[in-house]
């Protein structure tokens, strides 16, 4: 195994949309030397890489990032950080500039204003928003750009950190990345859970299938805090082809019914946990399958949606065409995903400070990993990224280094599983296993989405049993290693989210998740449900909400 050791000031592990947006805000900064890596490739990675046609996070006219603050308080049925979601709605604006000056398209209406899909989204044409970004990046002579690296821990001597360890997805190299001040922006986490289709479809989910929760998985690891990865994501999806929901409901006026043609959206709310419940609530009721529909649709409304689907979900439009569909009165199944962990949605991800800095000295969260501001989505995640990344300089030249033992652990680490021969066990075996146990004992598609204690307690310790087995596992490669890493990675996020869903006593967002033990929201349980690793075992902490605009660690 060749090594490589490269220093920077400062490190961004994660090339999606955030950690591209923190590498060109590093460039405004005339940061000397930014370090980017990412798994994949810069150009088309992370969740955006197949584009999206709206930005949901923007402050319309008539409106203030106050207004944006109860939205996202309300839909969170009153759990979140608000010092965090007014810091990011603050710089909303900015950035989508920001993005039009790079080229990407965003729809006008007759007066020259940007096309609102309601007060908080804008239409754009986003195909091509992560090639765009990646452009950008690759511009700027102070960013190194590494692709195809896969970060498996952080430089850490569990109260800093000082940078990370990586190892080459398609070379055997192993990466020593040196950074007095460290960003991850790795996204959240799927493939925990069962997914909606089986075999070969597996992989068309909602969330980017190749995000196995790993800057979750080397924060916990390292010691970090983590908050409220109890409120899962479930989202509404078309059945079979999961593409977004929104675009029918917001784009075309499609309301939700059920089998009798009735509207029943009001019965459950329109929060978008509250969207999911109606579904699950309307099937065990026997009204089941539920549908999206809108009647008397005009030609320009089904371009529209055709043009839509196509630059961010094209197998609906092509499912419509294929079958030779008239939508003009559309009528489309929808369901609910398997859950996901992610901060760009719900609050879930590392414990921060309006800053953006971990309860790790000089470690940095923005985006999807970040946890306590929901309703961030593309934008949102942007703005934090640049949050972080001003954090992140101030002071950095003050850290020293880290002389750090996990280099060799990680290098002893890899080349045990690389040279061993064979194994009783496939990483994909023992990965069906964990989505198996996570479906069935705590709350996936196939529990309907719901748990009980009992249930938990026997997660854990089918967790523990598939972690121990993970150690034995072999890879012919470095691919395959990336493989075992991911798995090992989901298996710690597991462990820490059956945690609180344990410590949770109470049902807040019934769609995302249903307590059978404790059915019932409680004013009590208005607080937050943090947890640390701690001699190998998780351990839970409970803190009372954040008040006012500014929050600091009190180390």
């Amino acid at each position: 195994m060749k090594s490589i050791t490269l220093s920077a000031d400062i490190l961004i592990i994660g090339g999606g949309a955030a950690g591209c947006y923190a590498a060109l805000s590093a460039a405004r900064h005339r940061v000397g030397r930014v370090v980017l890596v990412e798994k994949a490739h810069i150009e088309r990675s992370g969740c955006l890489a197949a584009g999206v046609n709206a930005l949901n996070a923007y402050i319309g006219r008539g409106h203030t990032p106050e207004d944006y603050v109860e939205y996202a308080r309300k839909d969170a049925e009153g759990l979140i950080r608000p010092d965090l979601v007014l810091s990011m709605a603050r710089r909303l604006n900015e950035v989508v500039g920001n993005l039009e000056k790079l080229g990407l398209t965003i729809l006008k209406d007759s007066e020259g204003h940007y096309a609102e899909r309601g007060w908080r989204n804008i239409k754009i044409n986003g195909e091509n928003l992560k090639p765009l970004l990646a452009a950008a990046v690759r511009a700027e002579p102070a960013v190194t750009v590494l692709n195809h690296v896969n970060v498996v821990s952080y430089l850490s001597d569990g109260e800093r950190v000082a940078g990370a360890v990586g190892f080459g997805v398609r070379e055997p190299i192993q990466y020593v990345l040196k950074a007095p001040a460290v960003i991850c922006a790795t996204g959240g986490a799927a493939g925990i859970y069962r997914p909606n289709n089986p075999g070969s479809a597996r992989q068309a989910m909602w969330y980017c299938p190749f995000n196995s929760g790993s800057g979750y998985a080397q924060g916990i690891r390292a010691g970090a805090e983590m908050t409220t990865l109890e409120m899962r994501f479930v989202a509404l999806r078309c059945k079979d082809t999961i593409a977004p929901t929104g675009t029918l409901a917001q784009g075309a006026g499609a309301r939700q019914v059920n089998r009798l043609g009735e509207i029943y959206e009001e019965r459950y709310g329109f929060t978008t946990s509250g969207r999911i419940y109606g579904v699950r609530q309307e099937e065990l009721a026997g009204r089941g399958p539920s549908r999206l529909r809108a009647e008397n649709l005009s030609p320009g409304q089904i371009e529209d949606l055709y043009k839509a689907y196509l630059n961010m979900a094209p197998t609906q439009t092509l499912s419509w065409v294929e079958q030779g569909e008239d939508i003009s009165s559309l009528s489309v199944e929808i369901e609910g995903t398997e859950p996901y962990i992610i901060g760009g949605h719900t609050a879930g991800g590392y414990w921060v400070d309006t800053r953006r800095e971990t309860t790790l000295r000089g470690l940095f969260a923005a985006g999807d990993v970040a946890g306590g501001c929901p309703q961030k989505y593309v934008s949102g995640a942007m703005a934090e990224a640049e949050i972080a990344l001003e954090a992140a300089l101030d002071g950095a030249e003050l850290r020293p280094e880290l002389d750090s033992p996990e280099p060799a652990r990680c290098l002893a680490e890899a080349e045990k599983f690389l040279g061993r021969p064979a194994a009783l066990f496939t990483t994909g075996e023992l990965a069906e296993a964990l989505q198996k146990t996570m479906d069935e004992q705590a709350g996936g598609r196939g529990a309907g989405y719901s748990y009980q204690e009992a249930g938990l307690n026997q997660a854990e310790a089918r967790l523990d049993e598939l972690e121990d087995l993970s150690l034995g596992l072999a890879a012919a490669n470095m691919p395959e290693l990336m493989k075992i890493q991911e798995l090992r990675d989901r298996l710690t996020v597991a462990r820490s989210l059956v945690a609180h869903l344990k410590a949770r006593r109470e049902t807040r967002w019934p769609g995302f998740g249903l307590h059978l033990d404790y059915p019932r929201k409680e004013d009590t349980w208005l607080r937050y449900v943090n947890s640390r690793l701690k001699e190998g075992r998780v351990e839970i902490i409970f803190r009372d909400m954040v008040r006012g605009d500014k929050y600091e660690h009190q180390y």
